[in-house]
Formats: structure tokens, C-alpha cells, sequence
């Protein structure tokens, strides 16, 4: 993934006064959002915690999160529920995790399945993506340009006609117009659909994500369960700057009350570290003295061009490009706007690899 200048073009963001008149639902009595922290199964770490809802809310919203029951989904839904917000999850299945989160079925691909539904939210947050992500099967429809991009457009056009006042997206560093890879096409795209929407709009553009319940970083860590040693696609100099799920999370939450910023940001951790330095930092924290294993990217894609026709599809070509290309984000425009601070890796593990 390739970093990209941040747009700032657009009108100002609505301050938290401005808030207040937007047509806010006002929250009811405290709620229990789940059960009592982190429950680690490993290495993969899922949320099983009793937060108290904050009581009577003055400026709680109603929102949808589409795609909330996935891994930055989720997050970004326990925290706006914890806030104090009416939150509803879109998703094909129901999954119920937090007791006073609402599901509503949809498919994003399929604008008929929650036609009609959207009057009444706020905001609308999509964390929206295709199961496996990124590894194509486009016999089952789960591709970038189907679910990111045709997704996008349903839930924009149903927001539009429904009233809805924000609509927040997680896009990824690297979206740009003449991008190399599809996937990046994809993603600018969307960015462009929402911003001539004519509805007010925040894009993050996430680094590389990771936290409990990651498909990425904690798949390194389950090698070291059995192996001597780690697999690691390509020389292991890719560069990122790895955010925690629950920094994403809470920028969601700082722009849903903040209100739109008709801007787009991209969003990293405060490290800008190689792929070789996040392993071996998760290694130290969980405990495991293990050496990485190198695999040539030639050879990688050859065993991925088999691999795709494998029941399951578990790997592809274009998921080794995918995985191996740069995801450094610039949070100089993030930090300047919303002053949250972002987790360092290793106290950021700490909170759910010790303990």
C-alpha cells in the first residue's frame, strides 16, 4: 500500500454545539452492553464485557454501522454503544454480541434488503467488507469491486433518500485514481461516490488494523503455536505504521460527535515500523522466542495461483500483492483535527496478549 496526501477540500467540520441541531434521538436509561473484557481463546481475543451505557445521553445519535459484526465493525460498534448511542448493526446474519445493540438484516450488495429501512439514523458508519478480505472469490460475489464500491453506492443512495445526516467510511491507505492495484481503484472510487453525494461525510483511510480478533497479525502468532518458526510472505521490509482496531474505533466516535468534516483522513499508528519489526514485537509480548521464516514473493504467487482454485480459496495472486505493499498512512491532518491519542504496538498488545 502506498501512502497519499490527505483531502482536506471541503467545508468545515460541525463543531459539538452544532450537533444539537441535527434531529438527535435522546438515549434512554443505562445500559449493559455485554459481559466482562477481553475473553482470550490463544491468541484471538473477543469481546465479553459488562460496560455500563453513560445515563441520559444529551447528544446520543442513532446510528447504523454497517458491516458491525466484523473485526473493525465490531470494535467501532462496542464503542459507540459504550458512548451512550442508539446503535444498530446491518449485516446479512445476525450475531448478537452486546445486548443493547439492535440488527438490522441486509446485504450491501443488495439495496433491496434494506430499502426503506435507513429513515430515522443520524449517521451511518461503513466498516463494510467481504468475508476472507482481502482474497477475492468472485463466484460467491465477494470482491472489491462488488462489495466495497457496490456496497458503498447502495448504502449512499438509501442514506440520501432516507435523511441521513453523516455518513462515515472506512476506505484504505493507498486509494487513489491511477493506482496500480484494482483494489485502490475501488476504494477511490467510493471516496469520490460519497463526496458527490451531497451528504455530509467523514473517510478514514485505515494502515494496516489490528487488535483481538485480527485475521493478520494474530495468524503469525498461531504459527508460533506449532511451528519453530514463523512464515513470512516476501522480505519482511514492508513498511507500515500498524493502528490498534480500538484507535479506529474511537476517531469513528470522535467524528460521529463531532459531525461531518467532508474530509478524508488517513489513519496509522505513531510507529512507522517493517513487517519483520511488528512480528518479532508480538512475538516478545506473547512470549515466544521464534525466527522468521522468508518466503519469496515469486514463489508465494505461484503457490497462490493453485491455491485459488482449492475449495475455499484460500489464497490468490492478488492477495500476495495485497499483503506485501506498503501501508504507511500520514496522521499528521488526523492528529491536527481530532487530538486523540494512538497506541503504541507494544503497549497496545500488551493490553490483550499478557494477562
Amino acid at each position: 500500500m502506498h501512502p497519499r496526501s490527505v483531502s482536506t477540500a471541503g467545508a468545515e467540520g460541525s463543531s459539538p454545539a452544532a450537533i444539537d441541531s441535527l434531529n438527535v434521538r435522546r438515549c434512554g436509561p443505562s445500559r449493559s452492553v455485554g459481559g466482562a473484557g477481553w475473553l482470550t481463546v490463544g491468541h484471538t481475543a473477543t469481546w465479553d464485557a459488562a460496560e455500563e451505557v453513560p445515563e441520559e445521553r444529551s447528544n446520543c445519535m442513532r446510528i447504523l454501522v454497517a458491516g458491525g459484526t466484523g473485526f473493525i465493525g465490531s470494535a467501532i460498534v462496542r464503542r459507540l454503544a459504550g458512548a451512550g448511542h442508539a446503535v444498530t448493526v446491518l449485516s446479512r446474519r445476525p450475531r448478537p454480541r452486546l445486548a443493547a445493540v439492535e440488527h438490522l438484516a441486509g446485504d450491501v450488495t443488495d439495496r433491496s434488503t434494506f430499502r426503506g429501512k435507513l429513515a430515522g439514523f443520524d449517521v451511518l458508519v461503513d466498516a463494510a467488507q467481504f468475508p476472507n478480505s482481502p482474497i477475492e472469490n468472485p463466484k460467491k460475489g465477494w470482491t472489491f469491486e462488488r462489495v466495497d464500491l457496490g456496497g458503498t453506492k447502495n448504502l449512499v443512495d438509501e442514506a440520501r433518500e432516507a435523511g441521513v445526516h453523516h455518513y462515515i467510511d472506512l476506505s484504505g491507505v493507498g486509494a487513489a485514481p491511477n493506482a496500480r492495484y484494482h483494489w485502490f481503484r475501488c476504494k477511490w472510487e467510493e471516496e469520490q461516490y460519497i463526496a458527490a453525494s451531497g451528504l455530509g461525510y467523514t473517510v478514514f483511510r485505515p494502515s494496516w488494523v489490528y487488535g483481538p480478533g485480527d485475521n493478520s497479525l494474530n495468524r503469525f502468532l498461531s504459527f508460533a503455536r506449532f511451528l519453530p518458526f514463523v512464515p513470512v510472505v516476501g522480505n519482511g521490509k514492508m513498511r507500515v505504521n500498524p493502528v490498534f482496531v480500538e484507535d479506529v474505533a474511537a476517531h469513528v466516535q470522535a467524528a460521529v460527535e463531532r459531525g461531518p468534516q467532508n474530509a478524508v483522513f488517513e489513519i496509522g499508528g505513531p510507529e512507522v515500523l517493517t513487517m519483520d519489526d511488528v512480528i518479532r514485537t508480538a512475538l516478545r509480548v506473547a512470549g515466544k522466542r521464534r525466527f522468521l521464516l522468508h518466503q519469496p514473493v515469486p514463489l508465494m504467487k505461484a503457490v497462490a495461483a493453485v491455491a485459488q482454485f482449492l475449495p475455499g480459496r484460500p489464497l490468490t495472486p492478488d492477495a500476495i500483492d495485497f499483503i506485501t505493499q506498503d501501508a504507511v498512512a500520514d496522521i499528521g491532518p488526523l492528529r491536527a483535527t481530532f487530538g486523540l491519542e494512538l497506541t503504541p504496538l507494544v503497549r497496545a498488545l500488551e493490553t490483550y496478549l499478557r494477562g
